[in-house]
């Protein structure tokens, strides 16, 4: 079992790892919304994929937008 460990990116905060990562943070960014949320990027991609209509972040169904 993997400890879980705080991890920030780009003033993004994200805590424990997806059932695809190993560790998190190591080969998988964070990503951020416009929303400040944030997620490993080919989990966003993998929801954002997945919408048909707008994509929403998954926390708190704003219309999803990658920070610039």
């Amino acid at each position: 079992m993997h400890k879980m460990r705080h991890v920030a990116y780009a003033g993004c905060h994200l805590t424990a790892a997806c059932p695809d990562c190993k560790f998190p943070g190591d080969d998988c960014p964070l990503i951020c919304g416009a929303c400040n949320h944030a997620y490993h990027l080919h989990c966003i991609l993998k929801w954002v994929n997945s919408q048909t209509s707008t994509p929403l972040c998954p926390m708190c169904r704003r219309e999803w937008q990658f920070k610039a």
